[in-house]
């Protein structure tokens, strides 16, 4: 499903794209109770049953692009109400940054096992002489399972010899790695806050479009009209989202359009990042800690201190690199906002986490910045290339794909000392992480360094991410190749290490 241009994607790009106009222009903000008829014109439905249902839909995605809460179900509110207060030059953000737009729901049933009709009745019906509660029985020839017995064990499905059993499973819970989605008393969907690390992976698996995340979008042009120097922090993974004709080499002219005074490549971070973890790693394992975990991706850290406590202190204390790039830039521009712009909803989050000073004003998806091109009507093709960003390392650019941060970790240790063995695992997706963090409370993963990624395939994958992971990993390899430097030690920036920790 992701990089498929849908029905969801469309009404996405057309929330995002009326939002940034509205800021962009400026004025009364009241307009934005037209913009659902702008979006959706006509009086029949294209999606749903109701033309008022889906306009209800995207009124409620438009408050949420704004950086607003979702409105009452119960109560009166106008689309408007709270926009003038969030039309601000800084960050605005009030939780929760993943919302369940609950009339936008399926109430898709909870996971279950069904019997298709590629049943054949065959003599032998493993799927009866499997069941622990002896919830399959023959039924005119054919299996039935019994749902008020049925425990959702799979068994039955897994000894099939004809796949006819097939398990029906809400797909916003099925992507979630914390099991954090449950059903309300009506059998919409609802977020248990607790147990949620706002990866986004529920978002973009939901077919029916009711899981959005808050924007910055909207107070992000705010700083732009009001002069502020505005800076974009690009994380590695923009090669190829904003289609073919948007090279690297366009990459700043194409932000300056937008109304950024300059452009930054995050895999600067990533390469400082490399070298903190990499010292990191010789200094403590297995000397004082038995295994290491990389810190970048903050929704797998976080997940890791939450179902994992004791392990806390074994995951690196690096910077991630967005924080590592967002201080260097302040350093060296201290009045001015930055902007991170890259896949993740997670770092919306750690962005505004009080436990270190980020240094980052807004965070913007790649989806969301889309709406900002389209906003502007900038055409890649008739953009004049630049040279391309250079200051970069090939490790810093892999931090995007899944096994990048361990492979450049390691690529430093190998240069600082050849003779060290390091053994390496790398997890991608919640599921698989907390399977091997599981492996490591065992103690079989000492002396390890454990890459975590809460998106398969790693941050190509991300909730804000246009373009599919496969093409997006395959754009991000041929960019790795094309770094002047290879290694994170080769970094010019390596001397700044010190003081961006003050």
């Amino acid at each position: 499903m992701r990089g498929i241009y849908s029905s969801v994607t469309d009404i996405r790009r057309k929330v995002f794209t009326e939002v940034a106009r509205m800021a962009y222009e400026g004025g009364d903000y009241h307009r934005i109770e037209k913009l659902p008829y702008k979006i959706l014109p006509g009086d029949v439905g294209k999606y749903r049953d109701s033309i008022f249902l889906e306009r209800a839909i995207v009124g409620e995605r438009l408050r949420l692009a704004c950086g607003l809460p979702l409105r009452p179900i119960d109560k009166h509110a106008p689309l408007t109400d709270g926009i003038e207060e969030c039309a601000v030059p800084e960050k605005y953000y009030e939780p929760p940054l993943i919302n369940i737009i609950k009339f936008a729901c399926n109430a898709c049933p909870e996971k279950s096992y069904h019997v298709t009709n590629m049943c054949q009745g065959c003599l032998e019906h493993p799927c009866v002489e499997i069941c622990p509660k002896k919830a399959v029985s023959i039924v005119h020839g054919k299996s039935v399972i019994d749902q008020d017995k049925c425990v959702k064990c799979g068994q039955c499905a897994n000894v099939c010899p004809y796949g006819a059993i097939n398990k029906m499973e809400r797909p916003c819970a099925k992507a979630c790695g914390m099991d954090a989605i449950s059903s309300d008393e009506q059998g919409h969907a609802t977020i248990d806050y607790d147990k949620c690390v706002s990866c986004g992976m529920c978002l973009v698996n939901c077919p029916f479009g009711a899981i959005a995340d808050k924007s910055q979008i909207f107070q992000v042009i705010q700083a732009i009209n009001s002069g502020e120097r505005v800076i974009a922090a690009v994380a590695p993974a923009f090669i190829g989202q904003f289609g073919p004709e948007m090279t690297a080499a366009k990459l700043k002219p194409a932000m300056k359009l937008l109304g950024f005074d300059d452009v930054a490549e995050v895999a600067i971070g990533a390469d400082l990042c490399t070298i903190e973890e990499a010292k990191d790693f010789m200094r403590e394992v297995p000397e004082k800690q038995p295994f290491m975990a990389t810190s970048c991706c903050p929704a797998w850290s976080v997940m890791a201190k939450k179902l994992f406590p004791d392990f806390a202190p074994y995951i690196s204390m690096a910077l991630t690199p967005m924080v590592l790039t967002a201080r260097l830039l302040k350093k060296e521009n201290p009045d001015c906002k930055i902007v991170f712009i890259g896949p993740c909803a997670a770092k919306k989050l750690e962005a505004s986490r009080r436990s270190v000073r980020s240094d980052v004003d807004f965070v913007l998806t790649f989806e969301e910045v889309m709406g900002m091109f389209s906003a502007r009507a900038v055409q890649f093709s008739e953009i004049a290339e630049e040279e391309e960003p250079t200051e970069a390392t090939a490790d810093g650019r892999g931090f995007a794909v899944s096994g990048g941060v361990a492979n450049a970790v390691v690529n430093a240790i190998k240069r600082l000392d050849p003779d060290r063995e390091v053994k390496v695992m790398a997890a991608q997706g919640l599921q698989d992480c907390k399977k091997m963090l599981m492996m490591a409370k065992a103690g079989k993963l000492d002396g390890y360094l454990l890459e975590g990624m809460a998106c398969p395939g790693g941050c190509v994958a991300g909730a804000g991410t246009v373009l599919s992971p496969v093409k997006t990993t395959a754009a991000v390899n041929k960019y790795k190749a094309t770094a002047p430097q290879k290694c994170a030690l080769d970094s010019k920036y390596e001397i700044s290490l010190n003081f961006l920790h003050e």
